[in-house]
């Protein structure tokens, strides 16, 4: 294969330069470091060997920009890893570049489950970026909201008064509108200029059909999965998937 003879190659060259003494450290004018370098080009097998002699694991670009950040762009969960276990901040040095925020709006699922994992807050809420959930809403990525979802992420939770619903009405996203009211997402709520999603929805969509359909009371079914949902906090999906319940009572409140 000839990209991972390019990939042997890359590290043999690395492994040189750092026996004949160049630094592991050595950034350029913007602060950019090998390390930045290998975790946005996805190479753990580079960023593996930086940090074996010696690379500063939570270096910061002028941009805010760390290795883990960079590994959150490129998606590569091994890099990710890696940089955790050797002492990287999962928080965001600045809230110009949180990790997970771009995780979600790149779709990047692993990412955002190993960060949750490692103690970032699920509905982490930045003002000019919203909730991780609403970025990935915003930028459609329905499997990865769902993912949000499962393990806990409030519904509602949005940037400012605008929902994640708001945001996948205006972009007339069945599937995000769906999975969100299925969730718990309140369709009556009214953004900063008074609007419910409903209103958000362009004219010839069918989703408007879809929206008054809701705008009801929700069953007792519904209630009794959301409120059971919500004791179990983060971690919703795994915690339940542990109970001892019959699977149909499981799947039920799983949304399989």
């Amino acid at each position: 294969n000839h990209d991972q003879l390019l990939l042997v190659l890359a590290h043999l060259w690395l492994l040189k330069l750092i026996n004949q003494g160049s630094s592991v450290n050595l950034i350029t004018a913007d602060h950019v470091s090998p390390l930045h370098e290998a975790c946005l080009g996805g190479h753990p097998a580079c960023a593996s060997v930086l940090l074996k002699h010696g690379a500063q694991v939570n270096g910061v670009t002028i941009d805010w920009h760390t290795p883990l950040f960079n590994a959150c762009v490129s998606g590569n969960v091994a890099c990710l890893n890696l940089l955790l276990q050797h002492g990287a901040s999962p928080h965001a040095p600045c809230d110009l570049a949180s990790p997970i925020h771009e995780a979600a709006k790149r779709g990047h699922i692993e990412c955002v489950e190993s960060l949750t994992s490692n103690g970032v807050n699920i509905d982490l809420n930045i003002k000019h970026l919203g909730t991780p959930l609403y970025v990935a809403c915003e930028n459609e990525q329905v499997a990865c909201a769902k993912k949000l979802l499962e393990s806990g992420a409030s519904a509602n939770g949005g940037k400012d008064l605008d929902s994640p619903l708001h945001v996948a009405a205006r972009n007339s996203n069945t599937d995000l509108v769906h999975l969100l009211i299925d969730f718990g997402a309140d369709v009556r709520a009214k953004n900063a200029e008074g609007k419910r999603p409903v209103e958000l929805v362009p004219p010839s969509s069918t989703l408007t059909q879809i929206f008054v359909q809701k705008e009801g009371p929700l069953s007792l079914m519904q209630l009794c999965r959301l409120c059971i949902r919500k004791c179990f906090g983060h971690k919703q999906h795994h915690k339940i998937t542990g109970l001892l319940l019959p699977d149909e009572l499981k799947h039920f409140l799983l949304h399989i």
